[in-house]
């Protein structure tokens, strides 16, 4: 092969391999942010979605930051650059409507994750019952004490939907116990250590007060504790509850500091995408293996508008099986 064929050969190779990459679908997932980690869970399990590490489709993860401006300015460069189909996880259940509305008028099929936003343009929601976890963590802190004493609330970012549908959960348990008082209830934003910064104010402002700690995520629960460690008191003393399973409250679980719910952040980043990749791939067949492992919430072939994962509480029987998938 003379020189001058062989640079041919190269360059169609090239071309061809561009046209290969500009054919490859290209899908988004926005997310809130990626500082804890319950959501880098989500991201790393989109990440490894069995149509993604095959080449089928480009996935960009995008961090909002924990900002509504932020996951807008995303939104557009989505838009502007062609992708195909957008997973959502919105900071803020008003302020993403706008985006999935500008996303919807381009022809861009939008489909929720985790947390919810009010639009009627979304195309598919894949999460779990934010209520019904509300529920089942302040249920387990008033069972601890008695339905008797004060308690706290520690709520993650205000107008997220997990806060608002976590809250009303809570709310309904604690109609359940009229002798029980809240006598603190304040945002850390999802955030170990603005919790521990609130739970730490708690302590001072109402000492040997506060029976119950109620906190909407682990991160949350988790800073609490490490205040009423600094204070030298112990978790034990307490009925501590968080929600999402990540490892250090497994770890907590396990120590008997506090109780947790795991949500399954890998089922809702893979459910979603699958719905996404079926929107934009002709005949595509599922292919994360979420689908068998819950039996309850069948693929209906990716025309359901929602899909409910189920929560699953973390117990002493399970929580070592729920480390080993950490390791």
């Amino acid at each position: 092969m003379t020189k001058k064929t062989l640079m041919l050969a190269t360059a169609l190779s090239l071309v061809a391999g561009l046209a290969g990459a500009q054919d490859k679908p290209k899908i988004g997932a926005a997310v809130y942010g990626l500082n804890a980690e319950f959501m880098q869970i989500w991201a790393q399990a989109a990440e490894n979605h069995p149509a993604v590490k095959e080449g089928l489709v480009e996935l960009t993860v995008f961090d909002g930051r924990y900002d509504a401006l932020v996951q807008q300015e995303q939104f557009e460069t989505m838009i502007t650059q062609g992708y195909k189909a957008i997973v959502f996880v919105p900071i803020d259940i008003e302020a993403g409507a706008a985006a999935v509305d500008a996303a919807a008028a381009a022809g861009i099929p939008v489909f929720g994750s985790n947390t919810r936003v009010n639009s009627d343009k979304l195309t598919a929601y894949v999460g779990s019952d934010d209520v019904q976890s509300g529920y089942m963590e302040a249920k387990h802190v008033l069972d601890k004490i008695g339905c008797k004493g004060n308690v706290v609330i520690i709520e993650g970012p205000i107008g997220q939907s997990a806060q608002i549908q976590r809250l009303e959960g809570n709310q309904k348990a604690l109609a359940e116990c009229p002798d029980v008082k809240v006598i603190e209830q304040q945002t850390a934003n999802w955030s170990r250590a603005e919790a521990q910064t609130l739970m730490e104010n708690w302590l001072t402002a109402h000492p040997g007060e506060i029976a119950g700690i109620i906190g909407q995520n682990d991160e949350m629960a988790l800073g609490a504790i490490e205040a009423v460690k600094a204070a030298g008191l112990k978790p034990t003393d307490f009925a501590i509850a968080g929600i999402d399973g990540v490892t250090d409250a497994l770890h907590a679980v396990k120590a008997g500091d506090m109780a947790s719910i795991l949500q399954d952040g890998h089922a809702q980043a893979q459910g979603a995408l699958d719905l996404a990749i079926a929107a934009v791939l002709p005949d595509y067949k599922p292919m994360s293996e979420i689908w068998s492992q819950y039996p309850d919430m069948p693929w209906a072939d990716g025309k359901a508008k929602e899909y409910n994962v189920p929560w699953t509480p973390v117990t002493a029987d399970n929580v070592d099986a729920l480390l080993a998938t950490r390791q």
